[in-house]
């Protein structure tokens, strides 16, 4: 598909005091590179794609979920039910991270792979609004997908649990914060895959880096810290986006689990990782985009 080019600046020429005309450079206004972000983001086939299977992981795996729980009656005790309720609802965030990180990296390389930013940059000389107007469509886009998918399985569920005598309570305070939690959590890996695109502006290593980030590191941290028993591994790998993240869609509980020894964050310190994850690497990202060529 093809993409429109960014609008370029206008040059318009103004009277000066000696009498000769000054040329001055008159760019985008903020909410204009926001709208031009959002056409460009859905004249992406991929884009589409890329929610189309988001939507179809969650869903799918939600109700299959659902309906294996549905199958297993028995008496379960009131938390158990809304922790019961918020797994089913958010299993498919662990799917959807990983295309909402693709798309997170495309976003940006896409266009360095094109030719696209130099017109991007062209229309917005200062660049760093152009880096900020892509994470802001990026985080809006992937805030209202994360909605409907999480809510909407949590909706689609209930029949089928109420098999298994599990009864959502939406008025529960920690239940929504789970639920929220995972639309947050799918926002921010969005966001920091988005500045690794950036950062490395080549679609198939950021796609790489950022998928080895959230898969292939855990896994290798995990076993190291079988084998080696190293208490020290555990705590890095706590750090890990996926595991301080993961503390953002779960339950709740006040019963404590905690090694002596072992870190174990809750979900606001986990989401404050998060945080830190993507801010690094929007920040590292801005330095290296006022600093080096398109």
């Amino acid at each position: 598909m093809t993409i429109p080019a960014a609008p370029t600046p206008t040059r318009i020429a103004s009277a000066h005091q000696s009498g000769r005309p000054k040329v001055r450079v008159v760019g985008l206004s903020f909410g204009g590179i926001l709208v031009s972000e959002l056409i460009k983001l859905w004249t992406l086939r991929s884009t589409v794609w890329c929610c189309a299977i988001v939507l179809a992981l969650a869903f799918g795996i939600g109700l299959l979920a659902a309906g294996f729980a549905g199958s297993q009656p028995g008496t379960i005790p009131g938390a158990a039910q809304q922790s019961q309720a918020v797994t089913v609802a958010t299993i498919g965030v662990i799917f959807g991270q990983l295309v909402l990180s693709v798309l997170g990296v495309l976003v940006i390389s896409g266009e360095y792979g094109t030719g696209m930013i130099r017109s991007t940059l062209a229309a917005v000389p200062k660049r760093i609004p152009a880096l900020l107007g892509k994470a802001i469509v990026l985080a809006v886009t992937s805030l209202a997908l994360g909605l409907v998918t999480i809510y909407g399985t949590a909706l689609l569920q209930l029949p089928f649990l109420s098999n298994a005598g599990i009864h959502t309570n939406f008025a529960d305070p920690k239940l929504n914060l789970a639920l929220l939690g995972g639309v947050a959590y799918l926002a921010l890996i969005a966001l920091m895959s988005f500045g690794i695109g950036a950062i490395i502006r080549n679609s198939a290593g950021g796609i790489a880096t950022a998928l080895g980030l959230l898969l292939v590191l855990p896994t290798v941290l995990q076993i190291f810290a079988a084998v080696t028993r190293a208490t020290w591994v555990q705590n890095v790998a706590e750090f890990l986006p996926t595991n301080a993240g993961g503390h953002l869609f779960t339950y709740a509980s006040t019963a404590s689990t905690s090694v002596a020894g072992v870190i174990s964050l809750n979900a606001t310190e986990g989401g404050l990782v998060l945080v830190a994850w993507a801010a690094v690497a929007i920040v590292v990202a801005a330095l290296l985009l006022r600093r080096r060529d398109a």
